[in-house]
């Protein structure tokens, strides 16, 4: 009964988080491609169609399809980013989580 018990408080206690520079990491970087992902395509999509695609190329403004593209693809970079940071930060706690 008493083997019971300590499992029970065990499962009541709160998990631990491990070091506070990790969720530092984590809730910084989460920010930062936040920021990057509300920014990025819209700012690009402004950029190339005023200054490369109706500046430069002569494009007339209903050929907007041209600067969506730009601002997709502004969106996957950002995406491919920030799970490849995550995947490598993932990665990197778990090996020092194994050789504890």
């Amino acid at each position: 009964m008493e083997r019971l018990d300590k499992a029970a408080l065990n499962a009541l206690q709160p998990p631990e988080f491990g070091n506070e520079s990790s969720l530092a990491f984590t809730l910084k970087s989460l920010l930062f491609f936040t920021t990057l992902m509300i920014t990025a395509p819209i700012g690009l999509y402004f950029t190339t169609k005023s200054y490369i695609f109706e500046g430069a190329f002569w494009m007339s403004k209903g050929d907007s399809y041209f600067y969506a593209i730009v601002a997709v693809f502004a969106v996957h970079v950002v995406l491919a980013l920030f799970v490849y940071i995550t995947w490598n930060e993932g990665s990197r706690q778990w090996r020092e989580g194994k050789q504890d």
